[in-house]
């Protein structure tokens, strides 16, 4: 059997997935973040933003990062299947990295919500971002989430009113292994979905210009000892 035959054996099957439109937030800074969708061409620069965090050992960005980092590779080689990647982005640089894929048709599977610039809410803003595509333009019924810090306990699971289905029979093991999972359910979206959802679209060819070639961070701000200016 050739390369490229076992190459197709080992791809997963795909679903079709829907393009997430882009908008643009402004944050509470005055800078307009475009939140967009990553392609393949982006995968280089989004590894190269990651891979410092990775040794941040601060509200445990080094194993979220890490994950990501392994998460968007597989996206990039095609070993996961039916992921997205959605970049948040000030002036083209990344400000912050969001990922997940989709189960099946009606279930999603939130993965991680990575702030590369803290202080903004960038984070929060990315992950109502993804829940937006998962249960507005994907169509899904629910999304599967969990926690591997205490302020996305908070931000996530409290914030958002969160179903626990990890305590339930039968239980559900989201993927990053077996703690506790939580879903956000199109009923539990609805009612949350003005305060969190924000964003304007469409976006206008000039701001959305900005965002067509991704920039690495010139620093990582409010994380210590991640403060790397460009020469």
């Amino acid at each position: 059997m050739g390369k490229e035959e076992l190459e197709k054996k080992l791809r997963p099957p795909l679903l079709e997935l829907k393009d997430y439109p882009a908008k643009y937030i402004t944050v509470a800074s005055g800078d307009k973040m475009v939140v967009r969708q990553c392609t393949h061409k982006d995968v280089s620069v989004l590894l190269g933003a990651i891979i410092p965090l990775i040794g941040a050992t601060k509200d445990f960005y080094d194993i979220v990062a890490a994950r990501m980092y392994a998460e968007i590779l597989g996206w990039y080689r095609y070993r996961v299947a039916n992921e997205y990647v959605l970049a948040g982005t000030i002036d083209g640089e990344i400000v912050g990295i969001v990922n997940g894929r989709l189960v099946d048709k009606d279930i999603g599977m939130s993965y991680h919500t990575l702030a590369v610039r803290r202080g903004l809410r960038i984070g929060a803003h990315l992950f109502a971002a993804k829940m937006e595509y998962h249960l507005e333009y994907l169509k899904q019924s629910e999304v599967w989430i969990v926690a591997e810090s205490p302020i996305g306990f908070r931000r996530w699971m409290i914030e958002y009113s969160l179903e626990n289905r990890g305590d339930k029979f039968p239980k559900v093991y989201h993927e990053l292994g077996g703690v506790p999972t939580y879903a956000l359910t199109k009923k539990l979206y609805d009612k949350v979905k003005d305060q969190k959802v924000t964003g304007t679209r469409p976006v206008d060819s000039k701001l959305l210009s900005t965002a067509d070639t991704l920039k690495l961070p010139e620093e990582y701000v409010q994380i210590p000892g991640f403060r790397r200016s460009k020469k």
